[in-house]
């Protein structure tokens, strides 16, 4: 490729004491047993203690594409007075909404709205919570039901990304700034196995420790598991402005061991991402990070 990186612990054994005269409070015992074995399983699975350490996360893109700036308005107006304090409300934060550099002259902008889960079961459980939520229904009322010759948005896109081993939290950043940026940054594979080798670079390889080597700091690292563009991964590093941006990449292209691992025969590199894009984007005032 020509541009490679624009790339208490529960036993059974009181089943078996002497102490147990009767069928009945053994019956009991072990059905007491069985209930807290589920909730134990249950904790583990749904994610019921999200500030565990190595809880790997999970994480959503909803991207709104708007013509107008009429659109962006009342996105922006939605996301702000209605959706991100809902979010907070369930208990959700570092939510982030960015909008690209290239808004300003595109005919078809875009409005990015970043949400990290504590597990997919948080995720798929957020639209029945906020059927719930009185506030938000009330609040965000005339957007949801729009009339269909004026409605806020063109089209509605989501992204399920689970995040990579090599850094299993979001990284929000601590302070902001008018001229910082944020790229996201996507890598399609041509095939399955391939995708494998190029998150296997991430994961295992090697290329994170560079990039945390180098200054680089990524919000976050994941594959998709759910879109319209797959099999894909995702990242995305934030820079204190363009120039501090373009300065890091041409340090790390001109690595060595990034050059070392690029050219290594079992990576295949050059044939292992068939598509890249890379969205410079600025957030919003009302964005958490």
């Amino acid at each position: 490729m020509s541009d490679p990186y624009f790339k208490k612990e529960i036993t059974l054994s009181g089943l078996h004491n002497p102490s147990f005269k009767t069928t009945a409070l053994k019956k009991k015992y072990f059905s007491q047993v069985i209930i807290a074995m589920i909730c134990l399983f249950t904790t583990v699975v749904a994610g019921a203690n999200p500030s565990a350490p190595g809880k790997k996360q999970f994480f959503q893109f909803k991207v709104y594409h708007v013509k107008s700036n009429e659109q962006v308005k009342q996105v922006d107006q939605f996301l702000k007075a209605a959706y991100l304090p809902a979010l907070h409300r369930a208990g959700l934060q570092n939510i982030g909404v960015l909008k690209p550099i290239a808004n300003d002259t595109a005919a078809m902008k875009a409005i990015y709205v970043f949400i990290p889960f504590t597990s997919a079961n948080e995720w798929a459980g957020l639209n029945e919570r906020l059927k719930k939520d009185a506030v938000y229904q009330s609040a965000a009322k005339d957007f949801i039901v729009a009339a269909s010759d004026h409605p806020p948005y063109e089209r509605l896109e989501s992204i399920l990304m689970e995040a990579f081993a090599g850094q299993e939290q979001v990284m929000a950043p601590a302070s902001q700034n008018a001229e910082r940026v944020f790229e996201l940054r996507s890598y399609e594979s041509p095939t399955e196995e391939l995708h494998r080798k190029k998150t296997g670079m991430f994961e295992t390889g090697g290329e994170i420790s560079i990039f945390d080597r180098l200054g680089f700091h990524p919000v976050f690292y994941a594959r998709v598991i759910s879109g319209t563009r797959m099999p894909n991964l995702m990242y995305m590093p934030v820079f204190d402005n363009m120039h501090v941006k373009d300065s890091l990449w041409d340090k790390f292209r001109n690595d060595p061991k990034w050059k070392e691992m690029s050219t290594a025969p079992e990576n295949e590199n050059k044939v292992s991402v068939s598509h890249i894009d890379s969205i410079v984007m600025h957030s919003t005032e009302y964005s958490d990070f």
